[in-house]
């Protein structure tokens, strides 16, 4: 079991009169995480996905809930997007057993945050578990491991079950891809065109590190520029894309509308285009390593509770940074390359412009950047 950072986090918060919420996408280990911080506790698993436990925590009364919780001073729900109604069952539980600590865990926020969010406002503490990070990786196999087996992250990602079957990791990665890609958030979405979706995954997989254009992808995948908003905002709450959006304050030249689209992790991506060659014989290598810094940045950012917000930065004249932190107004700059380049030097019209250096990240010194203080 990989350890991982919300353990502590979450354990500092039970017993504190809130419920706890645990989601992220399907198989990234929210339930393994919650069974670990109950070991040594007396706890009551209910699972949205048996029917009986829907049927009864779907609009049950309070003397039927005291009569589910019983003794157990823990109640465990796992899967609870599944379960109509959960949002009042949780304030019920939360409000009217005040000894007794539930914890909830979703795969999407489709219908969870929504169902939530009201019922349990001050009621809840929250956190967003992702697929392994860079940090709860090398804490597990040592530095030393760690550093040998980059470039298999960078193909293979860092879903649970991909670093727990070495050498299968393809088909594991097509399972997930296919059962919650596929299945789950087109059930979920009730999406009504799933050759849309794919064409559309495929496309932004191809497009990692580039500015994408909504007319373009609507011309791609044939549908107009309003289905593509909403296919993307639907793989954004299903956890497998996240959207930078670019910088800009104060020159004028500076891009101010432009985005571009991420993957929450690599394996899935190159799953999605079918691309599992070794690192050195792949084209889009740099592509790659921009979208596994960016990521792992972002679980940092999530984690630790910084309040950087992040963007990219490009102006009309091509000139650009990968990836620009506002911390209070304090702006940080980094370029990615997967090889040292001597010499590098970023845009004068940036650094002039806010005062600041830009950094250059590689394969050497990669280490301070995916692992935040």
């Amino acid at each position: 079991m990989y350890p991982r950072f919300l353990h502590q986090r979450i354990e500092k918060q039970m017993n504190r009169g809130k419920a706890i919420v645990v989601m992220g996408p399907r198989q990234v280990g929210k339930t393994t995480l919650i069974e670990s911080i109950l070991a040594t506790r007396n706890y009551l698993l209910l699972s949205g996905d048996d029917p009986l436990t829907r049927s009864i925590l779907t609009e049950p009364n309070t003397a039927q809930i005291k009569s589910i919780v019983g003794k157990h001073p823990y109640i465990f729900i796992d899967e609870a997007q599944r379960i109509p109604g959960i949002g009042l069952t949780m304030k019920i539980i939360t409000d009217r057993f005040k000894d007794v600590q539930l914890l909830v865990s979703g795969s999407s926020s489709f219908d969870l945050s929504a169902s939530i969010n009201e019922p349990l406002t001050g009621r809840k503490w929250e956190y967003l578990l992702y697929p392994v990070s860079w940090e709860e990786y090398e804490q597990h196999h040592g530095y030393l491991e760690a550093e040998r087996n980059l470039e298999n992250r960078l193909n293979f990602g860092f879903y649970p079950d991909v670093l727990n079957h070495v050498d299968d990791e393809i088909e594991v990665l097509r399972n997930l891809v296919s059962s919650y890609l596929y299945r789950d958030i087109l059930a979920y979405a009730d999406i009504r065109k799933p050759e849309v979706l794919d064409k559309l995954v495929q496309a932004l997989a191809l497009q990692v590190g580039s500015e994408v254009n909504y007319n373009e992808l609507a011309q791609i995948c044939n549908v107009d520029k309003n289905t593509i908003s909403k296919y993307i905002e639907i793989l954004e709450k299903g956890y497998v894309v996240f959207k930078l959006g670019s910088y800009s304050r104060n020159i004028r030249n500076e891009i101010k509308t432009s985005r571009k689209i991420y993957f929450y992790d690599n394996g899935i991506r190159n799953m999605i285009i079918g691309n599992f060659d070794p690192i050195g014989l792949r084209p889009d290598k740099g592509a790659l390593w921009e979208n596994f810094l960016i990521a792992e940045r972002i679980k940092q950012i999530r984690y630790k509770q910084s309040l950087a917000r992040v963007y990219f930065w490009r102006t009309t004249q091509q000139q650009e940074i990968d990836f620009v932190e506002d911390v209070g107004g304090n702006i940080a700059g980094f370029e990615f390359k997967w090889q040292s380049r001597k010499g590098y030097r970023p845009p004068k019209s940036f650094t002039e412009a806010y005062q600041t250096e830009v950094k250059l990240i590689d394969r050497t010194n990669f280490r301070e950047f995916v692992l935040m203080p």
